[in-house]
């Protein structure tokens, strides 16, 4: 019989949540049942993903983005209290994976935007495969900044903001980097790239971008950042007999 303890102990070894300082608790939230049959997976864990765990029965949910960030209020109250009441009350286990999932080599979101995007990966720029956040990698084909953006919005299914740098041309290495990582772009343009992939845009990423010379796509913080938490927990699965499923919570952000 799947046991928890086991679970959230291998996932720590696979993602290694250790060697990264992060904003948030990596790894088990919210203690749960000691037997896992089933797991629910999600970006975030909302009111939303937490009743659809509900209502499937499951006996863990695992996400990308949990609970307990830095500098947010500690008491356990309004909206936290619902979520966490939610969890014990039908005591289902909150495992949650910032940083590590971004950065896995194979498993996180990073890795699994670059595939499906079809960029041929060329190493991060941060460090090595696993611990690096700024990924680097070349087009499939020949692509302007509109071309690469069409490309981006028909895979991921959501159009992207586009601010193209003037007098750009072809872009031929692309940097990117899942979730609100648009601060990112100087690090991108300093690694050679005609373009960067992010989630959000901030008022100064424009002008950044422009005075850069590099182009720069919001492509969703949500929308980029759906695969790495399903990779994880079809992993999880497999490894120890699971049932899974993938909820996508819509979010335009």
């Amino acid at each position: 019989m799947p046991n928890r303890d086991d679970l959230v102990a291998a996932c720590n070894r696979e993602l290694s949540p250790e060697r990264f300082k992060d904003y948030t608790v990596n790894g088990l939230q919210v203690e749960g049942r000691e037997s896992v049959h089933r797991v629910l997976s999600g970006v975030t864990a909302c009111q939303a993903l937490l009743d659809e765990a509900v209502d499937w029965q499951a006996d863990l949910v695992l996400v990308h983005h949990g609970f307990f960030w830095k500098n947010e209020p500690v008491a356990i109250t309004g909206m936290k209290r619902r979520r966490i009441r939610t969890l014990l009350a039908h005591d289902i286990s909150l495992l949650a994976y910032h940083l590590p999932l971004d950065a896995h080599a194979t498993l996180g979101n990073n890795a699994e935007l670059g595939r499906l995007l079809g960029f041929k990966f060329q190493g991060c720029a941060d460090g090595e495969p696993g611990e690096g956040l700024l990924w680097l990698g070349a087009t499939h084909a020949t692509l302007d900044a509109r071309g690469l953006a069409a490309h981006v919005g028909d895979r991921l299914g959501r159009e992207p903001l586009l601010v193209e740098a003037p007098g750009k041309g072809e872009v031929r290495r692309v940097a990117w980097c899942t979730g609100g990582a648009q601060d990112m772009i100087t690090a991108a343009w300093e690694a050679g790239a005609d373009a960067f992939i992010s989630g959000e845009i901030s008022e100064r990423t424009t002008h950044l971008a422009r005075e850069l010379g590099i182009h720069y796509l919001a492509a969703g913080h949500h929308a980029t950042e759906r695969y790495g938490v399903q990779m994880l927990g079809e992993w999880l699965a497999g490894e120890f007999g699971l049932a899974h499923r993938f909820v996508d919570i819509d979010n335009p952000a």
